[in-house]
């Protein structure tokens, strides 16, 4: 069948968006979030709606200008870039409206682990580790950053330095004694 009879859908892209969504915060919880990967999250937004689309959409006007688009490759990838780019952007706009920034720094000198703490842990194999806690979009495992919803920010989230909380894993539980507790200090306006 020709593709001028087939309409992708739009419905499926948002069904797939949602779906993430639904799947990483947990149900009736805020989506938690840094300033600074707010503002991350943010700066990519602009830089997808002021400069990366509309270049794509001069692209596109040209290609359509040169004649027959069913073999044109640069009107053919235009296209899909700007589907792309136009998943993302809605992506990045429900991640924006649903985004709820905290400001780690309120607990600058506090030994209590909250979100936005940076941890020293022990485990029962004598491995020492640090680690950030930060919203779902800003996680990355390889820099120590993870996810307030992870098993291993839940175990440590309320604890204090000194304290001994209970991990499980499927290899069963594991013991974290939490060396350190950090925060980033406050900004001076």
């Amino acid at each position: 069948m020709n593709k001028a009879f087939v309409k992708e859908s739009d419905n499926e892209d948002d069904d797939d968006d949602a779906l993430a969504l639904a799947q990483a915060i947990p149900a009736g919880a805020k989506n938690y979030i840094t300033p600074s990967g707010y503002q991350r999250i943010k700066d990519e937004l602009l830089q997808l709606i002021d400069v990366d689309r509309p270049e794509v959409v001069r692209i596109v006007h040209w290609a359509a200008s040169n004649g027959d688009r069913s073999e044109n490759g640069d009107y053919i990838y235009g296209k899909r870039r700007l589907r792309e780019i136009d998943r993302r952007i809605r992506f990045l706009t429900k991640r924006l409206d649903s985004a709820f920034p905290v400001d780690p720094s309120v607990h600058h000198g506090n030994d209590q682990v909250f979100f936005g703490a940076t941890v020293t842990y022990l485990n029962k194999a004598g491995e020492e580790h640090t680690v950030t806690i930060v919203g779902i979009d800003e996680l990355d495992p390889l820099k120590g950053k993870i996810s307030w919803v992870s098993p291993v920010a839940r175990a440590l989230t309320k604890a204090r330095e000194g304290d001994v909380v209970q991990l499980h894993t499927p290899l069963g539980i594991d013991e974290l004694e939490i060396l350190a507790v950090e925060y980033p200090e406050p900004h001076a306006d």
